[in-house]
């Protein structure tokens, strides 16, 4: 072989994997919430997913897309991620994962923040999901409902007329109520629901708790409540109303306080099964798992506004206290 055609050869051989590599395609993830960005729990999803090895640009692309609440929006995300060709979609709640489910039935889905899938008709069952959906929970049922009750309650020992923040176009708003107030009753607390279905209705409902002469506040999972965390925060606030949120973002927004799972935790959590189904792994066949750690937050700062004394035993309790 002569000298030339020996380097042309070798230079081509040391070319093909940087070729190749270019040339390698992308795994894509599909990112889907009912709610609006969320950096810090998007974050734990790309945390997530580094561990198990893989990295935005390099061998996946994340397509995001956000409702902010609007609930009738996740029809056309949903179709539009489909419409990407993407490998996996992720999810946050209920909602999305059935928009989603009725856009594919073949691309897999992980929802994060699912309430009770088996009910919500999501799974067949938990060791068994079926179909092309699994993941995680964001609770036990519906009985996180009940202990932010039994938290409000702890805060303030005179409450005695509650009112409960939801939106109805919200699927797991009924269930969530019908726990709420059985734990009403089960504490002698008188219990008035008041609706919100977009970010709107919240000075009405809100003025309506007052002119109930409502003693405090339980807001139920939701989306669009999440996405106006601040302004939900703000009106209990100016509404004199101790509350009790689902999601530690509240009291960081100025909530009063809030009891439920880590949704940072959760979201990374997701990707593991990103990797195990992008590994080939059937959602059908993993199990679906629930939380494992729940955190209780408390703001100090928006108590004391509030005239309120919190005991140093309640404060002891709290994972996160805002001062």
């Amino acid at each position: 072989m002569r000298r030339r055609e020996f380097i042309t050869l070798l230079g081509g051989a040391a070319a093909w994997p940087i070729t190749a590599r270019a040339q390698q395609k992308l795994t894509r993830i599909g990112f889907l919430r009912q709610a609006g960005p969320q950096e810090k729990q998007f974050e734990a999803f790309r945390e997530g997913l580094r561990a198990a090895g893989y990295v935005e640009g390099q061998n996946i692309v994340i397509e995001q897309r956000y409702a902010a609440g609007a609930y009738d929006r996740l029809s056309a995300l949903a179709t539009d991620l489909v419409r990407e060709n993407v490998d996996v979609i992720v999810v946050d709640g209920t909602a999305a994962a059935k928009a989603c489910r009725s856009a594919t039935a073949t691309i897999p889905i992980v929802f994060a923040l699912a309430v009770d899938p088996v009910a919500d008709g999501l799974a067949a069952s938990l060791a068994h999901p079926g179909e092309n959906l699994t993941g995680l929970t964001m609770t036990v049922g519906y009985e996180l409902a009940a202990k932010r009750l039994e938290v409000l309650k702890d805060m303030t020992p005179s409450l005695s007329r509650v009112a409960v923040l939801g939106n109805p176009v919200n699927p797991t708003y009924a269930p969530f109520l019908q726990e709420t107030q059985r734990a009403a009753s089960a504490l002698k607390f008188d219990l008035r629901a008041f609706e919100a279905r977009d970010p709107s209705a919240l000075p009405a409902a809100f003025a309506a708790m007052v002119d109930w002469r409502a003693d405090g506040l339980s807001a139920l999972n939701d989306a669009m409540l999440f996405s106006n965390r601040d302004r939900v925060s703000a009106l209990a606030l100016a509404s004199k109303l101790p509350a009790v949120y689902p999601e530690a973002e509240f009291v960081a927004a100025g909530g009063l306080s809030s009891y439920g799972p880590s949704l940072a935790d959760l979201f990374r959590r997701a990707a593991s099964y990103v990797d195990k189904i992008l590994k080939g792994a059937k959602p059908s066949d993993l199990p679906i798992e629930q939380p494992t750690k729940f955190e209780l937050a408390i703001n100090l700062k928006t108590a004391q506004t509030l005239g309120l004394s919190i005991s140093r035993e309640f404060q002891l309790r709290a994972d996160e206290i805002i001062e």
